[in-house]
Formats: C-alpha cells, structure tokens, sequence
C-alpha cells in the first residue's frame, strides 16, 4: 500500500512542529480523557476529546469501503483515489492547492486500507478555517485532472516497477494469493503496471461518489475545540457529501490451511510464516484469542516461542505472532527468520510448540501475566500522542465497539479464564497451516 503525504513547508509548520515537540510531555494527562459524542445536524457523529494544553486540533476520519472495492481488472484504484484528494480541488488546481495549504499551516493526508479510505487533518487551531476548507474541497470537489493522474500514477508504477525482485514483495503476492485465492484480499492495493492503465479518470470519479458519503463515515477529533464548534466545522466539511454510500458487497472468507508454499531466493536466511484460523473481533471468544496469542508469541520476551525458540536455541533472532483482522477475514501468523541449516528444525519446534498449546491450554500465571501487560500497555501502544487517540478512537469506531470500549476492554481482558484459553487454542490451533518458506532450499540437519 502506497501512501500519500505531502506537508507544508512554509514557517507555520515549524510553529507547529514546536508545539508539538513541546507537547510530547503533556500526552501522558490524556490518560483520564473523556470521549464525547457530537452530532451534527446533517446526522453526522464523531468522537471528540477536549485537549486545550496546545492550541492544536487533530481530526482522523475513514470512510468504510477500501481497496477491496477495486474492481476487478482495475486494481489500484481506491489507492490511486488517495493520492489525488491534493492534487487540485474546487476552483484550486494542483499547485494553488498546495501553496494554500502551506499558507495554511496544515499537515493533512490520506491513504486507503483493505476496508477503508482513511484522511487525517492538524492544525493550529486559531488556522483551522482555512484548513478545514480546504479538507471540505478535497473530499467533496476533488477535480482528478489529468496532469496529476498522471503523474501519481506513474509514481505508484515506478514503485511497483521497484519492487518486481523484491523478494518479501514476491512472497508476499505469493501468501496472499494461497491464503485468500479470488477473495479481494488476495490482490495488491496498489494494482499492477497494467490495471492502473486500464483506470480513466472516470473510474475515479465514480468511485468517489460511492465511497465518500455521510452513512459510512468515522471521524475522531482530538485538541482544543469544543463540541459546538466541532459540529459546526463537520458540517462544513462533510455535510456537503452524499447521505449513503453505494459500496460493493465484499463476501467473508477464511484463510485457505494445510498448503505449502515454497518461494526460492538465495538469501542469506529463511523467513518462515505460518497462518492458522482466526477468529473475529465480534466473536465472544475474541479476548481469549487475543491473550493466547500474546502467550504464544506475542510481541513480548516472554511469549512461549520467543522463550524456546530465541532463548533456549538461539534458532532466530526474533520470532512473533500477529493477529489479523479484517472486516471479512481474520488469521493467526507466525513470522520469523533463521539460518538455512536450522530452518527444517525452526519449523518443527514452532510447530510443536503451537501443538503443545492447542493441548495443553495455558498456566493461570502466564495469563495472569499477559493480562498485565495488555491491560497496562494500552495508553502507552494506542494513546500516546493526539494521533495516535484519534486514530485508535475511529478503529474503535469502525469496528463498532461502543464508545466505552476502552474501560470495557480492561473487563473483558480479566474476565478472560485459562479454561476460555484452553478451548479457543483447542479450536483453532489444531488445524494444520499454511506454511511459507522464503530463501534456498532446506537444509536438514542433525542434532
């Protein structure tokens, strides 16, 4: 995934980085914030945290419907949409566009994810008129004229042209395709040499409109703005928007398991990865998975894989499991690196040591553990800076898990039981996964 970002260059950004760098010691007092809602009389809603210690106003928001609203044939195109939202809109082409957000003073960009379209706006908040009118033009008037289609696109082509020996680019294609086959999610969201130049300004056009409406929007707004004003300034910005979105149905899958898949590159390591089944952020038995997976190999020291393969062997020098969840698919993977020689014996133990836990469940301990730590490095991973509560609030959002959430999830973690642990591993840890092995062919050895 390309993203786009450009930011101003002009004195008032250097105020701003200022405040910022300044700012970085207020963060930890947004640790007791309060979220509030506003509704805006166009039936706009958006999350919003008061926050007067900098006169800076933060505003991340997602439209639902990413790149796996790309047509087929045309792949690319949500990508392609992001990179023109500032490139000329309204009576405002390229250039002018730029130059008033510079005078301006404000840092804005967007980019697209698997399931949604994303824009982020910060600015100083006595600037904030002249920024939010320009945030108002690019998603509401965006002119897609030629000169800039043409020019980004043959930026996102350049770097698909960049990476075509790129070994992890390689087999990441590759693990795509045999974990999800036809499924949208299979398919690069930057497109191909070929689908970009199948893509007219037409297609963007249309595209807009589908996706840029009032139904499927998300916003969070942190800094110092009070929810009047903040009601007023939605309004502004995306009232002018259509009131429904007209998204392409998207079908639920799960990864594809039992294959293997073999990308041959002379490099000095293997990289191995693993996926198993995963389970939905709406599945009750969701926080079960989320502390088996920080036992297993989460991002931790003390995860079981880390312990027996980095400690214990010295088979890797890191090693760690990630959960994945999309709106339509969800997995469990395990990444790491090791030695040609040692890979046939990484393999093996990663995949005992997964066994183990489908059987054997966890230890109240090593809950007791994991609970600490995702309980108490939350603010510290999700809340540690105004973009930072912005964005987690619209993930929030776009998962719909309730605006108390955050107090929420620190119940729903303790609630959590070794016997919850057990069955979920049981569950989903049984099944025998795709595996991927990227590097020179394994070599065995003994002892």
């Amino acid at each position: 995934m390309i993203m786009f970002n450009r930011q101003p260059i002009g004195a008032t950004l250097i105020v701003v980085m200022a405040y910022l760098m300044v700012g970085l010691a207020a963060m930890p007092a947004l640790a007791g914030m309060a979220i509030e809602e506003v509704k805006t009389s166009s039936g706009i809603k958006a999350w919003l945290v008061q926050d007067y210690s900098l006169p800076i106003i933060t505003i991340r928001f997602a439209f639902r419907g990413g790149s796996a609203q790309d047509p087929s044939g045309k792949e690319g195109l949500v990508n392609l949409l992001t990179g023109l939202f500032e490139e000329g809109a309204g009576d405002l082409d390229s250039d002018a566009f730029q130059e008033r957000l510079d005078d301006a003073g404000a840092e804005m960009f967007f980019e697209a994810g698997p399931d949604a379209v994303y824009g982020y706006i910060r600015v100083l908040a006595d600037r904030k008129d002249d920024a939010f009118e320009l945030l108002r033009l690019a998603v509401e008037q965006p002119r897609f004229d030629q000169a800039p289609v043409d020019r980004i696109r043959a930026q996102i082509v350049s770097g698909i042209l960049a990476q075509a020996n790129d070994p992890e680019m390689a087999a990441h294609v590759a693990w795509m395709k045999a974990i999800y086959g036809d499924h949208p999610y299979s398919r690069r969201p930057e497109g191909s040499e070929q689908t970009l130049a199948a893509v007219k300004t037409s297609d963007l056009k249309a595209l807009h409109k589908r996706i840029l409406a009032r139904s499927n929007l998300a916003i969070a707004a942190v800094g110092a703005i009070d929810p009047g004003t903040l009601k007023r300034d939605l309004d502004q910005i995306f009232g002018g928007l259509p009131a429904t979105s007209s998204l392409t149905p998207v079908a639920d899958t799960v990864p594809k398991l039992g294959r293997a898949i073999r990308v041959p590159y002379d490099l000095p390591q293997e990289q191995l990865s693993l996926a198993y089944p995963g389970i939905s952020r709406k599945d009750p038995q969701f926080f079960a998975v989320y502390l088996m997976n920080q036992i297993l190999g989460g991002h931790s020291f003390t995860s079981r894989l880390w312990h027996e393969v980095r400690e214990k062997r010295g088979l890797a020098y890191g090693i760690h499991t990630t959960l994945v969840n999309n709106d339509h698919a969800s997995a469990i993977v395990i990444n790491t690196g090791t030695r040609p020689d040692r890979a046939a014996a990484t393999l093996s133990l990663i995949r005992a040591e997964v066994r183990r836990m489908s059987e054997e469940g966890v230890s109240e301990d090593e809950l007791k553990a994991a609970k600490k730590k995702l309980i108490g490095g939350y603010a510290i991973e999700n809340l540690n800076s105004s973009s930072a509560i912005a964005a987690t609030l619209v993930e929030i959002q776009l998962g719909d898990r309730g605006i108390n959430y955050i107090e929420r999830r620190k119940q729903l973690i303790q609630a959590v039981t070794v016997e919850d642990v057990r069955a979920v591993a049981k569950r989903l840890l049984s099944a025998d996964p795709t595996v991927m092995i990227v590097g020179p062919p394994l070599k065995e050895t003994k002892g």
